[in-house]
């Protein structure tokens, strides 16, 4: 079990700070994510601080297992924002899965730890 958390772990940490980069970089599709979801650009400078720290944290917990409870509380929680976004501009199952696939992988791992 301790394997699948660690690997877990590392593809939540990547691919949460992937999501960071791209918001805080600014890169063109993040910017017109935001406008789609119609939430402002500081938002999404918002959204990618909270996004790196939570993946920091999970790297983190690869040394003390206390910071991967934080971490994927943090990631599920910021998950659950992203999906009630892509609800709230009513948005299909094809743009709304891979945040919905993230958030429950945040709750699962936290559940494996916890």
């Amino acid at each position: 079990m301790t394997i699948f958390i660690w690997v877990l772990q590392g593809f939540l940490a990547a691919m949460f700070l992937m999501a960071a980069v791209g918001k805080l970089t600014g890169s063109s599709v993040q910017r017109g994510v935001f406008e789609h979801l119609r939430l402002p650009q500081w938002f999404r400078i918002v959204t990618g601080l909270v996004e790196l720290s939570g993946a920091a944290l999970l790297v983190l917990g690869y040394w003390n297992e206390t910071y991967i409870v934080t971490g994927s509380l943090i990631l599920g929680v910021t998950a659950i924002g992203g999906m009630l976004a892509h609800i709230r501009v009513k948005d299909g199952f094809k743009d709304t899965s891979m945040i919905v696939l993230l958030g429950i992988l945040a709750f699962i791992l936290l559940y494996l730890v916890k």
